[in-house]
């Protein structure tokens, strides 16, 4: 049997949380699993949207629409974008990595680019679909350097693309609205493709944030999203993609189609339900409260122990779910926590970076501190 390799490699952070869930499991001791990014201040309390769901409905029980439910979309427009783009513009996914990798897939690109602190996985899944991948230093010096392409003389057609994703992963760190909006306006305007991949985003916002009405009116702006981070239901894998371009969603059509054939209907009528009922909605606010509450405690523990890799955060403000910290990977797991070394994140493998790693800070705040009492202690 003869394979086709994409050259890409296993996840290292799937890894490392095998590892770690091994070590427990021979051990019997508790470990703080702070390598995930997964939001565990707290579940999402769905006791009274359940009995909204009609199980035996064709909603749950046939195949749904291949773009997603109507309902779903219509929700998504409504909270999303104030009512004012069309369903024509929203395609459900199976989670946000999808979301991600079918644009990626679609488009010709010469060039997708990301910050220099990025999740791994842009890079691998940029690797698996064969599209070169480079990182940059901050937006403003982007910018500038696109500014440079365009205006060279073979540079004016380079197809390029930009993945952003604020807050960040692996930083945490959040950049100001009104500059990222006016970096996205220019980079539109410069023939930029912007991904707009910002799951995290959600949890600290409600329907009231206006970025994504804004979007609307940029051509080149795609819109990925998840609905594992801002109500913590990883494991429904479900999240969307917005575009205003009818050729992209034409194609894409397609792709899910034969790539998909449909997205998990009890996912749909759960994300619908979530969107659009009273009961759905105190449930959405209520696990984005007390996440948040979670998140800002952990953050002030790390600040007030000096534990936050401070220059990583000096034109923005650390909101999580991640965090660096100024502990490696391995430190921290000789005290039971578990968390990725920050050279799985960066091209730069310089000495300071070896001795970073990326926290996951939602988990409730006694545990966490628990944890972390103990370790300054030694």
């Amino acid at each position: 049997m003869k394979i086709n390799k994409s050259g890409a490699t296993f996840s290292s952070i799937v890894g490392i949380g095998a590892k770690i869930k091994k070590m427990m499991d021979e051990t019997g001791e508790e470990y703080l699993f702070l390598n995930r990014g997964i939001n565990a201040v707290c579940p999402i309390d769905l006791s009274k949207v359940i009995p909204l769901i009609d199980f035996n409905s064709t909603n749950i029980q046939v195949y749904p629409p291949n773009k997603g439910t109507v309902g779903l979309r219509d929700a998504i427009n409504n909270d999303y974008f104030d009512g004012n783009s069309s369903v024509e513009n929203i395609s459900i996914t199976s989670g946000g990595m999808t979301a991600i990798d079918l644009p990626i897939q679609i488009l010709d690109l010469d060039t997708v680019y990301f910050s220099k602190y990025y999740w791994g996985s842009y890079a691998k899944i940029c690797q698996v679909r064969g599209v070169n991948w480079a990182t940059f230093h901050n937006l403003t010096d982007f910018i500038n350097d696109v500014k440079v392409i365009r205006n060279s003389v073979d540079g004016a057609d380079k197809k390029i693309a930009v993945l952003l994703c604020d807050p960040n992963n692996p930083v945490g760190n959040k950049l100001d609205d009104a500059f990222m909006l006016e970096a996205i306006k220019e980079l539109n305007a410069l023939n930029v493709i912007v991904f707009f991949d910002s799951p995290y985003r959600k949890i600290f916002n409600d329907h009231t944030d206006t970025i994504y009405v804004a979007l609307l009116k940029l051509e080149n702006v795609i819109i990925t999203e998840s609905f594992s981070k801002s109500m913590g239901l990883s494991g429904q894998r479900i999240g969307f993609i917005h575009s205003t371009n009818k050729d992209f969603n034409e194609e894409l059509n397609i792709r899910l189609l034969y790539g998909f054939n449909g997205v998990n209907a009890f996912a749909q009528e759960l994300i619908t339900v979530l969107l659009t009922t009273e009961e759905g909605k105190k449930a959405v606010s209520d696990f984005k409260k007390n996440t948040v509450e979670g998140l800002q405690k952990n953050i002030q523990y790390l600040k007030e122990h000096n534990l936050l890799v401070e220059k990583l955060y000096q034109n923005s403000t650390p909101v999580g779910i991640f965090t660096v910290i100024n502990i490696s990977e391995e430190e921290l797991l000789r005290h039971k926590i578990g968390s990725v070394g920050m050279v799985y994140f960066t091209n730069e493998k310089t000495e300071e970076v070896t001795q970073w790693s990326r926290i996951c800070v939602s988990v409730p705040h006694q545990k966490f501190k628990s944890f972390f009492d103990k370790m300054l202690m030694h």
